[in-house]
């Protein structure tokens, strides 16, 4: 195994924490970059780009998916540019990653899966996520002090890419919500949602409630139905209901209009009132 002057996970991990990128980036591109490190078996300084595209030819041979090719390019990427500060990456392009239309819910199906939750607080943190298009990372996260519950609206503090964004709380839920700050005595700086433990709820704790619902409710591909299923059903219902691409952007915190743009293209097109040129005949 070559040896390496600098502790290359502590300081991948350092740089994260200062580019403000999630624990869970951290830890994925620590992976990456210790097969690729492993695979090249050198010192650092005399790894060229030519390494990196056999790597990545390596991988694509072995028949992984685009994602995780250009997954693996980033991590070995962020390693040189960012944490060496060496700049190697000249004409290695990113491997084209077939685009597929995420799973949507329809409302009835939401409703559905959220009255096969039994447990009163499960069923709250469900309605929450999809009614204000949480990602799962956040609704664990969120604090009473970041709820407006008066003006019905929130903020979600440090999400995706370190920042802070403004949500709506459903008007139906508000006093759930209320009752769950009164019977569990909450203060400003708790998390709103605290397992039995008095502990925040971990991703995983989410997603089996989600499996679980999905598959009670009988939904059809139930096994295909995850946490940010309800953000995109969320997304899609918002242009269905209306609102605009701009609109629906803000809300969801995406910072190009290029992403939001998707749900454009699973919405109805008889609820966005889209006419197709035949009918006009």
């Amino acid at each position: 195994m070559s040896y390496y002057p600098i502790d290359i996970e502590k300081a991948v991990t350092n740089k994260c924490k200062r580019r403000r990128l999630s624990p869970r980036t951290a830890k994925t591109y620590i992976y990456c970059i210790n097969k690729f490190l492993k695979y090249c078996n050198k010192e650092l300084g005399k790894i060229s780009k030519k390494d990196v595209r056999l790597f990545l030819e390596k991988l694509a041979n072995e028949n992984k998916a685009g994602n995780t090719l250009n997954t693996y390019h980033m991590a070995i990427r962020f390693l040189f540019e960012e944490v060496l500060e060496k700049r190697i990456w000249i004409n290695i392009k990113y491997s084209k990653v077939p685009r597929r239309l995420p799973i949507v819910l329809s409302k009835k199906e939401i409703e559905k899966l959220i009255n096969s939750i039994s447990n009163e607080k499960h069923k709250l943190m469900i309605e929450f996520m999809y009614g204000s298009g949480l990602r799962v990372s956040e609704l664990i996260n969120l604090k009473l002090k970041d709820l407006k519950l008066e003006d019905n609206y929130g903020y979600v503090r440090n999400g995706k890419g370190g920042k802070d964004r403004l949500i709506i709380i459903p008007t139906k839920i508000i006093k759930n919500i209320e009752k769950l700050i009164n019977k569990e005595h909450l203060i400003e700086n708790d998390f709103l949602f605290k397992s039995d433990r008095n502990k925040k709820y971990s991703i995983r704790t989410i997603q089996q409630i989600i499996k679980k619902s999905s598959k009670t409710a009988n939904l059809k591909n139930w096994k295909e139905i995850h946490t940010h299923t309800l953000r995109h059903s969320f997304a899609t219902h918002l242009i269905e209901n209306g609102f605009s691409l701009s609109n629906v952007q803000a809300i969801l915190g995406h910072k190009s209009p290029e992403t939001t743009l998707i749900y454009t293209h699973i919405s109805s097109p008889k609820l966005i009132n889209i006419q197709s040129p035949l009918d006009s005949f």
